[in-house]
């Protein structure tokens, strides 16, 4: 499954951008090829970086990093959810509240980066649990209809969003 076979109405338009970015991708290629490329630029950078703020008010990319796992986690409750026909709507949640609450910058970097990969390969079990009906499946999250398969691939573009970011004014 790629990227071409996402309609637009399968997720709130918010997404978009996170999706568009990824590009012509395979799933399950993308869900690899980009944790991969996160460990591979944050892992060996001193705690003096990973604690730095590129601007007042900005997250470190301590907390950029509980924020990836942090959504990657939502996103995939919400995927199980609705992949097992669960039409209870689930909410939204407000990312600056759980940043602020997350003590990232104070946990090790170590544990951080395994807790990421420990998360990503939960993820890939998960979606490759799924038949194709179940990634058709869709469900209302913060007030807007998603299907299945768009999470997953959300769950790339939003990682691949921040990587990006962190490329561009932490490193």
């Amino acid at each position: 499954m790629n990227t071409l076979q996402l309609n637009e109405d399968e997720y709130n338009p918010h997404y978009k951008r996170y999706i568009l970015a990824l590009g012509e991708v395979d799933l399950f290629e993308i869900l690899t090829a980009s944790s991969e490329e996160l460990l591979k630029t944050i892992k060996d950078l001193s705690e003096e970086k990973m604690v730095f703020r590129y601007d007042e008010g900005k997250w470190s990319i301590k907390e950029l990093l509980q924020h990836i796992i942090d959504t990657e986690r939502i996103m995939s409750y919400r995927a199980l959810r609705f992949s097992r026909n669960d039409a209870t709507e689930l909410q939204g949640f407000d990312e600056n509240w759980y940043v602020e609450n997350s003590n990232g910058n104070k946990r090790n970097s170590t544990d951080l980066l395994e807790e990421f990969i420990c998360t990503r390969r939960a993820s890939i079990s998960l979606f490759k649990s799924f038949t194709e009906e179940m990634f058709l499946m869709t469900g209302t999250a913060n007030g807007s209809d998603i299907t299945v398969r768009a999470l997953g691939f959300i769950i790339a573009g939003h990682q691949m969003h921040h990587l990006k970011i962190i490329k561009e004014r932490y490193l």
